[in-house]
């Protein structure tokens, strides 16, 4: 919601400003379909030069990522201590057991309760993948904490493409408006006979191109670069409290601090309370 009234705040005080200093709109919207073919068709043309397939894939759907905002509420971050709760506390009692609940995610009791954790296959992989290695004996918690760093550090570079992109459209987006005034400078040039009201509306038509390349880089493109990398680097952070509860776990501490120890690991604002966790957990530990 704050993304589009983002949006609609600048479109207003630009264009709104402009026209209560006494600007002629009629300009700007005479100028606007050619100058923008120009610039957003050489922006769209050197997005696909410069990316592969599957970042052109994920640019829309990336886009309104960006939009609705972080996938991981504090409900699902508590649900995910009590998952791993759950998971840590069979690894210690009943490994054999453990092993059915790993194996297959979707037809286990225990994941069915988290249908929305059960729903991101990488957050559930990394459950997985992990308990498997340790009932593998891969048990060296610094050798697995590195191996998760790597694994999410990865997927987070992966995850990053698309804005990586966005922020490198944003850069060449004002030197292609200066390309489409060139050439309106090259069209007045060419009509040099014609009276100053002529020439000042062609004049005034090659300067849409610089200001739209400008408006389009740092007012919509460059912000909804870093609105998407926002995005991304906190719905990261619910993998790194699953990596946190796991290491705790293969250190051998209590299921209860490994809980906490990734409790401490969610960013603050998403943070459940000690108090909500606890009172949580209490109510799995009487279910039978």
């Amino acid at each position: 919601m704050m993304g589009f009234i983002g949006i609609a705040l600048t479109f207003v005080m630009v264009f709104g400003g402009y026209v209560l200093a006494g600007g002629k709109m009629g300009v700007i919207l005479h100028s606007l379909p050619f100058e923008l073919m120009m610039i957003g068709g050489a922006a769209a043309g050197s997005y696909a030069l410069s990316n592969d397939s599957s970042t052109i894939k994920h640019t829309i759907s990336d886009i309104m990522r960006a939009f609705k905002g972080p996938k991981w509420s504090e409900a699902d971050y508590q649900d995910m201590l009590c998952l791993l709760f759950q998971l840590l506390r069979m690894a210690r009692n009943s490994p054999v057991e453990l092993e059915e609940h790993i194996e297959n995610p979707e037809a286990s009791v225990i994941f069915q309760a988290y249908p929305k954790l059960l729903g991101d296959h990488e957050a559930i992989e990394l459950i997985t993948d992990t308990l498997r290695s340790a009932s593998l004996n891969y048990d060296d918690p610094y050798q697995v904490e590195d191996m998760l760093a790597r694994r999410i550090g990865l997927m987070k570079d992966e995850t990053l493409h698309v804005s990586h992109a966005l922020q490198n459209m944003a850069d060449a987006l004002p030197a292609l408006g200066i390309v489409a005034a060139v050439l309106g400078v090259v069209k007045t040039m060419a009509s040099i006979d014609q009276p100053p009201e002529v020439l000042g509306k062609m004049i005034g038509g090659a300067l849409v191109g610089t200001f739209l390349g400008v408006f389009l880089a740092y007012g919509l493109v460059a912000p909804l670069a870093q609105r998407l990398t926002a995005v991304v680097k906190q719905d990261q952070s619910f993998l790194d409290v699953i990596k946190a509860a796991l290491i705790a776990g293969l250190h051998q501490h209590a299921t209860n601090l490994c809980v906490e120890v990734g409790r401490q690991a969610a960013p603050s604002h998403v943070r459940p309370s000690f108090v909500s966790v606890e009172t949580a957990l209490r109510e799995i530990k009487r279910t039978p």
